[in-house]
């Protein structure tokens, strides 16, 4: 995603976020297509066109929409609107199968959101996302206080039942704990530890993640991840491998080794070396940087694809999460149209598609990232909430399966 055709490479240091780019990716033995390396391989249309006006993040600065689109609008394909490894599926890939019937998961009913203006009466008691992916930062870049952490969790708990974190900064994690504890907010997380930024990043952010279990407990964390995406953007697997070796023996001198450790890689770069020193295999998959686009359906079947293809060949019989995927409201990526319907039906696709294959998955993202100075227009705008934490859209539209 966070952090991460056209080929395009955005590296935040200090700050979780995701890049893209651009790989070869062999989809069989006798079809290779290029694909970005943060995301599923590239499905290649064999007669199905769509119309895109071709608008650059350079040139496209307006705001994401704030109110729902109609309905009917969620199968179109409006304006384009930027830019992961070498794996290859057993099977091509399929036509894009029949919807399934999946009833929506049912949490226990979290605390009523502050009455804070428009669009909170769009949150539906069934939460319709098995996770979230959440960075608390304020949009100038500052970290946010525990109340207004507290305050965005209460509306992220009626949209999922998990969260993931990317880092310990900020204080996020003891304020994300301290907020659902005071609050009884019907949230678990799951942990990140933050490496791109190098040692000393790496261990302020362990000693913090160690001093807010020992705080608060570790009922509610379910999972730490070791970085995000860092064999993509160069680190060595050696050096990686490293790290959650270090994480994992800190881990049990202080006797929290009941906490499952792991990295989040993308699919083509996790390794069965990766797959060895990790409890679970979190890839990001996020087919909205490939360089070819037939429809909202292909790209979702693309993702799940890809994921099965680590669950069957590569993770050992160890769990596999999708740990992002998601579709931004604005900007560009290439062929991919980016818009708010687009990414409303690319959630609902997605969401329904990962429950019938029966996978766990963090979507991208819970709200709009305009903390990312600089970042192209794409990169500020996957939020399922706006930068004020006002939905985008109704979520109950995610629960049409």
């Amino acid at each position: 995603m966070v952090t991460a055709g056209v080929v395009l490479l955005v590296v935040y240091v200090g700050s979780p976020k995701s890049v893209s780019k651009v790989s070869e990716v062999e989809i069989s033995s006798s079809s290779t297509i290029s694909t970005p390396m943060n995301s599923t391989y590239s499905w290649v249309p064999t007669s199905t066109t769509i119309e895109s006006d071709n608008t650059t993040d350079e040139q496209s600065t307006e705001e994401t929409e704030s109110s729902s689109p109609d309905p009917s609008e969620l199968t179109s394909s409006p304006p384009a609107t930027e830019p992961n490894s070498p794996f290859s599926p057993s099977e091509p890939t399929p036509s894009p199968p029949a919807k399934p019937i999946h009833a929506p998961e049912v949490y226990p009913a979290a605390p009523e959101p502050p009455n804070t203006g428009a669009n909170n009466g769009s949150i539906p008691r069934v939460r319709p996302l098995w996770g979230l992916t959440y960075s608390p930062y304020n949009t100038d870049g500052s970290c946010p206080d525990v109340n207004t952490v507290a305050a965005q969790l209460q509306k992220v708990a009626a949209a999922t039942g998990h969260i993931r974190l990317y880092s310990t900064d900020c204080s996020q994690l003891s304020s994300v704990l301290q907020a659902i504890t005071r609050n009884n907010i019907a949230l678990d997380v799951y942990a990140g530890i933050w490496l791109a930024a190098g040692p000393t990043r790496m261990q302020a952010d362990l000693d913090q993640f160690v001093a807010a279990a020992k705080t608060y407990g570790t009922g509610l964390i379910k999972g730490l991840s070791v970085g995000n995406e860092d064999i993509f953007n160069g680190m060595s697997e050696a050096t990686l491998i490293g790290y959650i070796n270090q994480v994992r023996a800190r881990l049990q001198a202080e006797g929290l080794s009941g906490i499952p450790i792991y990295t989040t890689e993308q699919d083509a770069k996790f390794s069965r070396a990766l797959v060895l020193v990790s409890d679970v295999v979190e890839i990001n998959v996020h087919t909205i940087f490939d360089g070819y686009f037939a429809n909202l359906d292909a790209s979702v079947q693309s993702v799940i694809q890809r994921a099965n293809h680590i669950k069957n060949n590569v993770a050992g019989g160890k769990p596999v999460r999708i740990g992002e995927t998601g579709w931004a409201s604005a900007g560009n990526t290439g062929p991919s149209p980016l818009s708010l319907a687009n990414e409303i039906a690319y959630a609902q696709k997605f969401k329904c598609a990962a429950a019938a294959a029966g996978f766990e998955y963090f979507y991208f993202e819970a709200k709009d990232a305009q903390w990312k100075a600089g970042a192209v227009v794409s990169e500020q705008n996957f939020g399922i909430f706006n930068a004020g934490f006002t939905p985008k859209f109704d979520f109950g539209l995610l629960n049409n399966c």
